[in-house]
């Protein structure tokens, strides 16, 4: 009970992005995931490109002590859709470090499946901006987040 659907389907990338990252030997599916903490959080990413990120997250086991979805488990939804699009909005010689995320809690969830939508605000050189509006099964805005990540150089990001 609980668990994840054994079978994925691949993320969606436009076509010159999996050319761009084919070239270099990236693989896209482990650069542009929910990493760890997303993982067991049952994030998934469905469609990704500068333009619009789109993932999706379990209530079930996400939730706070009264059975709602946790703010927090809405918050890391919205930083990994918002990092993503930043990611590819800089492309493979940056990399994207969230430095505010705003989320505002508009209604309670207990179950089901949240869906996150983001989209730019901004796309600059050395920022980006993403605004995130979160669903749920019955397509009721459940938060609306905004991510702001500086993008770095690739070789100064550590």
């Amino acid at each position: 009970m609980g668990e994840q659907s054994p079978t994925k389907s691949p993320v969606k990338f436009p076509q010159e992005i999996i050319d761009e990252y084919a070239a270099l030997g990236v693989d896209l599916a482990a650069v542009f995931s929910a990493g760890h903490l997303g993982t067991r959080m049952g994030v998934e990413i469905v469609e990704a490109s500068p333009e619009r990120v789109v993932g999706t997250m379990p209530v079930e086991g996400n939730t706070q002590p009264y059975g709602l979805l946790h703010g927090g488990a809405s918050a890391v939804l919205a930083e990994t859709l918002g990092s993503v699009g930043s990611m590819l909005h800089g492309g493979s010689r940056k990399v994207a470090v969230g430095v505010d995320l705003n989320c505002t809690h508009h209604r309670g969830v207990r179950s089901g499946l949240v869906t996150g939508v983001a989209t730019p605000v901004h796309r600059g050189r050395t920022t980006a901006t993403y605004e995130i509006v979160i669903t749920d099964d019955q397509d009721k805005r459940v938060c609306t987040a905004r991510l702001t990540c500086l993008l770095r150089d690739a070789q100064g990001a550590a």
